[in-house]
């Protein structure tokens, strides 16, 4: 059960975001939001959100521990899934920039990169669903 405080307080910060950014950025943020909070109910620890190279060539949207493995978590939300599954969106061009990122935070955090894994959080708000894909690929796929 979700305590009735966060859920003011997510709503509150949906209508903030609906007057100062484009709807899809919103709409993002929202499930990044969601996805943050069902990763801490599942007992992973996040570390990092919008995490982005010095350059900003490349980016992951969470970051978090699951025990000893640091996980890279790229959440796709849609409002429907009337096009298809939100990772569909998740091509080979964007695991690579997801994948150079992970590398510039490992390098720069000290972590082993045997220990890693890359996660997916699919959200579809309108259905109220939300979907994590563990492992979703690996380094070299």
């Amino acid at each position: 059960m979700i305590n009735p405080i966060y859920l003011a307080a997510d709503a509150i910060r949906r209508r903030a975001r609906r007057r100062v950014m484009e709807p899809a950025q919103a709409l993002g943020r929202e499930g990044e939001d969601l996805a943050h909070r069902h990763l801490q109910r599942a007992g992973l620890v996040v570390v990092a959100r919008n995490y982005r190279t010095p350059g900003g060539s490349a980016e992951v949207d969470l970051i978090a521990r699951d025990g000893a493995v640091l996980v890279f978590v790229e959440v796709k939300t849609r409002q429907t899934d009337e096009f298809g599954a939100p990772d569909r969106a998740i091509d080979d061009e964007k695991r690579d920039k997801i994948r150079r990122a992970a590398l510039n935070y490992l390098r720069r955090s000290g972590h082993d990169p045997s220990q890693v894994r890359f996660d997916v959080v699919m959200v579809v708000t309108a259905a109220g669903r939300l979907e994590h894909v563990r492992d979703a690929w690996s380094w070299g796929r």
